[in-house]
Formats: C-alpha cells, sequence, structure tokens
C-alpha cells in the first residue's frame, strides 16, 4: 500500500468526518477551467498520485475511485497501483457514474454517515456543479457542499498561487492590438445582448490583452481574470506580477488593474444591466455570487449564459497569426529532420526514451525564438505506444532495439506559433500487422487531408473519414482525430475539433486543427500520424463557399511501414504531393548531408 495516499486519504476523511461529509470529489480543473493547471490546484494528483491531464478522484469514508478515458487507462493503472483507488474507465460499458458510485458506496453503510458530498466551488464550473446535483439528486437524494477546500487543512507543503512575471505579446506577432480586441469583444457581447462579461479561461485572458506568462506547464498562460464592462476593463491579478513596463502597457491599452483576490468584490460592484458567464468556463463559485447579488445592494445583474465570444474570435487566425503559425512550422521541420536524420544513423541500442525526448528537445532550442516544449514528449517505443498518453520517466524508461515501431509525438513553443507532431517511426523490422496497422493509420490520416467541405461544418461530420477503413476490420480508437491549435497558447485549442462526439462548432478559414488518428494495440505497439492543418478557401459555388486542409507540419512521414497496395491512387499522388513540398521547403535551410537524407526520405513512393 502506498503510504503517502493512505496519509492524505486519513488526513481527508478526518476533515470529512468533521464537515459530516459523506464523500468528497476532487475534478481536475483549477479556478479557470483550464486543462493544465499550477501546481497550486493539483488536488487530485495529489489526493490519488495519478498525474494524467484528465481524471477525477471520489472519496468516500471507506473507499476511493478515479475516472479517466481512454488515453490514460493504462498510466493510471499503473499509477494506482497499491493505492485504494479503484480505476473507472470512462465510456466503457458497467462504469458507473461518479453519482452511481457514490450512491451504491453509501448505501452499503448503515446508517449513512451523511447524505452531503462535497466539492470545491471555486474549481469546477458552473454546469458541472449544476449537472452533479441533479445526477446526485437521483442517486439516492444526495446533495452537494462547494464552500470547502480540504486541501487547505491537509496539503502540507502546498505550492503557492504563482507570482511569475507577465510579459507582454509583440504586435510583429499577435497583428492586432489589446484594444482592438477588447472594442471587437464588447460588438460581440452587444449581439449576445450583454453589457459586459466576466472572462476566467487563462488563453483566453492572454489573448485578448496580448500578455503572456509561465504559470502553467508548457503552456505561456498567467493566472487572473479579467472584467470587462461597456466602459471599463479590469485585470484582476497579483501586482507583484506585473513590471512597471507591463503596467505601463496596460494602462496604454484602456486596462485597469486590481488583485486577483479582488475579483468577487469587483463583481458585486458590477453596475451594468447585464453580464455573460460563460457557465464552461465561470467557476461555480463566482457565477453563484453575480446570481445572487454578492454583497452589494444593487438590483440584480442579468446573467446571459452563452459561450465567450473569445472562444471563436481566438480560433480564426489573422494574417499576422498564419505567417507565425509557417515560421514556427518551419523551424520545427528543420529540427525534426535533424532529429529524425539523427536516429536513423544512431546505435538505437544505445538510446532510450528519455535520452531521443532530450535529444529532441535540444535540437527544437538551437531554433531562433524557441521558449519551451508545448507539452511533455510521448516518445513510446514498442508496448508503450499503445499507451495514448505515455509520458517517459526514469521509472518507466526503457532502450530502444533495432526493431518494432516508435511512436513519437511532441511539439515546441516559439515565439511566432506552437506545434503539434506525430510520427511513428521504423527502428528496423517490422512485422506484416505493424505494417497492415500503420497504413490504415496513414490512410485515414490522408483522408482528413483530403477532404473538401461546405464552411460551417461541423468537425464531426468529418471524423469518419479517418476511421472509416478501420472500421471495416472491426479496428478503431477512442480519442478525438484532431483539436484547435493556439498562436504561442495552449497546445489544445477550442471548441472546435474532429471527433466522434457531436461538437456543433463550425470549421470556418482561418482555424488551425490537428489530425492525428491512431490505432492502438495493447501490449503489442501503437502508431498515431498527426499533422497541424490550416482551413483555407477551395471554392465557391452556388451552393456556398467550401474550405480545404492545407498541412502546416513539415516533417517526412515515414514510409518504411507503408504497405503500399493498400493505398488508393489519390493517397499516394497526396503523399508524394506532400512530401515534395516538405523538400522544397525544408531543403534550402539545411546543409548538404541533411538535404541528401531529406530527399531520400521524401522520394515519391
Amino acid at each position: 500500500m502506498n503510504s503517502t495516499i493512505s496519509q492524505r486519504l486519513a488526513d481527508l476523511r478526518d476533515v470529512m468526518r468533521r464537515e459530516h461529509l459523506a464523500a468528497f470529489i476532487f475534478p481536475s480543473t483549477d479556478p479557470h477551467q483550464g486543462e493544465y493547471v499550477p501546481d497550486h490546484w493539483k488536488g487530485r494528483e495529489f489526493i490519488s498520485g495519478f498525474n494524467g491531464s484528465a481524471g477525477t478522484a471520489v472519496v468516500t469514508l471507506n473507499a476511493a475511485a478515479l475516472w479517466t478515458d481512454s488515453r490514460y487507462f493504462i498510466a493510471a493503472e499503473e499509477q494506482l497501483r497499491g493505492t485504494e483507488f479503484q480505476l473507472m474507465k470512462l465510456k466503457i460499458e458497467g462504469t458507473p457514474t461518479i453519482a452511481e458510485w457514490i450512491g451504491a458506496q453509501l448505501s452499503t453503510l448503515n446508517p449513512q454517515p451523511s447524505t452531503e458530498v462535497g466539492v470545491d466551488g471555486m474549481c469546477c464550473s458552473a454546469n458541472y456543479v449544476k449537472e452533479l446535483t441533479t445526477e446526485l439528486r437521483k442517486a439516492g437524494g444526495l446533495t452537494l457542499r462547494t464552500n470547502l477546500d480540504p486541501l487547505a487543512q491537509t496539503w502540507y507543503g502546498r505550492p503557492p498561487i504563482p507570482t511569475n512575471p507577465v510579459e507582454i505579446y509583440p504586435m510583429e506577432y499577435a497583428g492586432e492590438s489589446a484594444r482592438d480586441k477588447i472594442s471587437r469583444l464588447r460588438q460581440a457581447l452587444h449581439r449576445e445582448h450583454a453589457d459586459g462579461m466576466l472572462m476566467a479561461s487563462l488563453d483566453d485572458i492572454a489573448w485578448t490583452l496580448n500578455l503572456r506568462g509561465t504559470d502553467v506547464h508548457c503552456t505561456p498562460l498567467f493566472v487572473s481574470y479579467l472584467l470587462i464592462s461597456s466602459t471599463d476593463t479590469t485585470l484582476y491579478i497579483y501586482k507583484e506580477k506585473l513590471t512597471p513596463e507591463v503596467a505601463a502597457y496596460l494602462q496604454q491599452e484602456g486596462v485597469k488593474i486590481d488583485d486577483y483576490a479582488n475579483v468577487g468584490k469587483g463583481l458585486d460592484a458590477y453596475f451594468e444591466y447585464s453580464i455573460l458567464l460563460d457557465p464552461d468556463e465561470v467557476n461555480h463559485t463566482l457565477f453563484n455570487r453575480v446570481k445572487r447579488g454578492g454583497s452589494s445592494t444593487r438590483s440584480a445583474v442579468e446573467i446571459v449564459e452563452a459561450e465567450s465570444p473569445v472562444k471563436r474570435m481566438k480560433t480564426v487566425k489573422n494574417t499576422t497569426e498564419i505567417a507565425g503559425f509557417r515560421r514556427a512550422m518551419l523551424k520545427d521541420g528543420i529540427a525534426m529532420v535533424r532529429f529524425l536524420k539523427w536516429l536513423d544513423e544512431a546505435d538505437v541500442s544505445r538510446e532510450s526514451e528519455l535520452s531521443i525526448d532530450r535529444k529532441l528537445t535540444s535540437l527544437r532550442a538551437e531554433q531562433p525564438l524557441f521558449r519551451d516544449i508545448s507539452f511533455d514528449t510521448i516518445a513510446a517505443y514498442g508496448e508503450h505506444g499503445a499507451i495514448v498518453h505515455y509520458e517517459p520517466t526514469p521509472a518507466t524508461d526503457i532502450p530502444l532495439r533495432p526493431e518494432g515501431l516508435l511512436l513519437l509525438d511532441s511539439g515546441a513553443q516559439f515565439l511566432d506559433g506552437t506545434t503539434d507532431i506525430t510520427r511513428t517511426i521504423a527502428l528496423g523490422p517490422l512485422t506484416d500487422e505493424m505494417r497492415h496497422v500503420y497504413t490504415l493509420v496513414l490512410k485515414g490520416h490522408i483522408q482528413i487531408e483530403l477532404c473538401k467541405f461546405p464552411s460551417g461544418s461541423s468537425g464531426t461530420q468529418i471524423d469518419i473519414l479517418a476511421r472509416q477503413y478501420m472500421w471495416r476490420e472491426g479496428l478503431s480508437y477512442l480519442h478525438g482525430t484532431g483539436h484547435g491549435v493556439g498562436t504561442y497558447l495552449s497546445v489544445h485549442e477550442g471548441p472546435h475539433q474532429f471527433r466522434l462526439e457531436w461538437k456543433p462548432a463550425p470549421l470556418v478559414a482561418g482555424m488551425t486543427i490537428t489530425d492525428e488518428p491512431g490505432i492502438y494495440l495493447p501490449g503489442r505497439f501503437g502508431a498515431r500520424i498527426e499533422n497541424t492543418l490550416l482551413i483555407t478557401p477551395y471554392m465557391e459555388t452556388e451552393f456556398g463557399q467550401f474550405l480545404q486542409f492545407e498541412p502546416l507540419t513539415l516533417c517526412p512521414i515515414d514510409k518504411r511501414p507503408i504497405d503500399a497496395a493498400m493505398l488508393l491512387p489519390e493517397e499516394r499522388q497526396w503523399l508524394d504531393d506532400y512530401h515534395q513540398t516538405v523538400y522544397d521547403r525544408l531543403s534550402p535551410h539545411l546543409d548538404d548531408d541533411e538535404k541528401a537524407w531529406l530527399k531520400k526520405a521524401c522520394a515519391p513512393l
């Protein structure tokens, strides 16, 4: 039994008994509903030991469980081993919901200790709390309490909320001033019949204000809130994060400054008739503060519940941002080619998953404007390739061998753009099964890139193109096929995406989106191929505007695992054309040896 997790659970249960709670829920989120959160809010990881980016831990007085999705099934099993936590596999038949599981656990106790379940309302969205409240009521008349953070009493040495300095994101990369973005935002709010809004998403705030930070791992964000009315804009942030230059810049852009802890008071003092609150973005505690009128005596503010307009504003890149993406992808392609050539010529038996990660990162770091990686590299050899979001650690790191497949999913944060690329690489002899699976993945990847579609289509309508040939053989994958990518922001940007589940977010010209189908065979291997794409105009007819995908990623796709007989003529042609583009764009920036290697890697199939 993991003694550290056992002690943490014991301390938590002491608090639960004092507070008369039957269960406590720990989501993966923070007060800003981010995918990647500062260490201060990693409560789910602290209590369970599971460090994946998605999951929910639940603790009762005599049991514990953790829910996560297919990306983390294998990793979660490893990390939860030796603890009380039972793994609950999301979207797998027979897996109970959180509310059902809590209800079942409490039904075995006689007498029941309580019917109250706790969650920190600051770390849950308004919609999450609303839905959870309904589910708990149905699961046995359970009620939800949202005003307690037990970790404040039990997490000794808890990391503080970060106070790292903020920096200005230059206009030469942003392409639009903060003042102009706020003006556009007010117009969007007017169309929603809202006088203002509370912006809680750190991505949205950084994009709107043309500021970046270092508060979040691999993602240049900073902890803050932004409150906008018809006349004022106020940034709630720890003032020690602001240099004199940044403070002067904000004043110049018409942005006032107040302390991060004062956002609630700012909502109390909000004087307009209506305010837009995105219930998936604003946490329950602040949402409820507006709903109840806070501590003020003013008349109630009308809440407009709607998606933050910033989400769709920032996903459509302007010409400056698109030019930055092209430069970033060029630099990333140079680094990738140098890495792949090095790997091709290396004695791979002297390398491991972690050593190749370090090598690739060092080559990216040589490129101009490199700031960081955009997520922890997935360097997965052999059977580790079947773990969708495997990240090697000193405990799991394995040596490579001159055989089989290496799945390498990685990316960089350049000041002019964010990159995300996956290549599956043959390290030596392959089985027929490996070639077959790899080629199915490649076919799916190419079919997405060949797609032409009406502007405004949803990614859900296109997703099937990546899966159609797999499905004919009873194969599939449980993750999405693609996600948006930010402009020196989060590597995962929405709301648009390719996904099986219905996502109505329209695809329009100027968006970036990844194309990354895969197949994973547990205990054997995995294959995934990913490019980042730009949505561009295709043609206009009497049926409207049609769009297409342009690959921004510049890196050869390994031809060695391809079963060429499985490819359609149009798929072979796409691959040859793509490789010609890769060679034409990258070769002027390479030395003669690198150019010769690339010419062979990009030769027609």
